[in-house]
């Protein structure tokens, strides 16, 4: 495996380079995902029937909650690629587990948000709208989710092994798709909440 040196570790050989590559691919996919959804919110938001609609139910505050805390963890996770590219394991690892627990946080504000609908009788067969709603917001959190656990067995893998061209190459590719969670957050964020209280 030839491995040049001129390049941050985890571009440092072509399998690695492919790697990256073929993650962006997945990520093109995951956009034609979240586009179907936010398609299909656009389309079904004004259908309430006799549930609430966005004004009725979204709450701000937790809202504003869960924006910080993922994007803080957009920048604490960047700090993290940063301190891998300069070989400083144990900062790289407590950036990364800032970054986990901060995703931790944002999850347990959802979950309560979610029980709080389904208290005030809005469920995912309450309505058309409430059903894309809870569909785009729970697809998001099962992202994060997954990405929770996928970060926890990086960065065991970083622990036991260390920072080579392969843990890199695996923590900046986990790196990129939690950056793009963030990206739909702000569409969420934007088009969903604040939008939905305003009309």
């Amino acid at each position: 495996m030839k491995i040049d040196s001129s390049l941050p570790l985890e571009y440092s050989t072509e399998e690695n380079r492919l790697k990256i590559f073929g993650f962006w691919i997945f990520l093109g996919a995951e956009i034609v995902l979240f586009a179907t959804l936010f398609t299909v919110y656009f389309t079904l938001h004004t259908r309430t029937g006799s549930g609430p609609d966005g004004a009725e139910i979204f709450e701000l505050t937790p809202v504003l909650w869960e924006t910080f805390l993922l994007l803080t963890s957009s920048f604490t996770i960047g700090l993290g690629v940063h301190a891998m590219r300069i070989g400083r394991k144990k900062a790289m690892m407590t950036f990364f587990i800032i970054t986990l627990l901060l995703g931790l946080g944002f999850l347990a504000i959802e979950i309560d948000e979610f029980v709080t609908y389904v208290h005030e009788g809005a469920t995912i067969q309450t309505s058309a709208f409430l059903s894309s709603l809870m569909t785009l917001l729970g697809t998001h959190g099962a992202h994060v989710t997954f990405g929770f656990f996928w970060g926890v067995a990086i960065l065991i893998q970083v622990a036991k092994r260390g920072l080579n061209p392969q843990t890199a190459n695996k923590a900046f590719i986990f790196s990129l798709y939690w950056h793009f969670l963030d990206v739909v957050w702000i569409f969420i964020f934007s088009f969903v909440y604040l939008k939905g209280l305003i009309s």
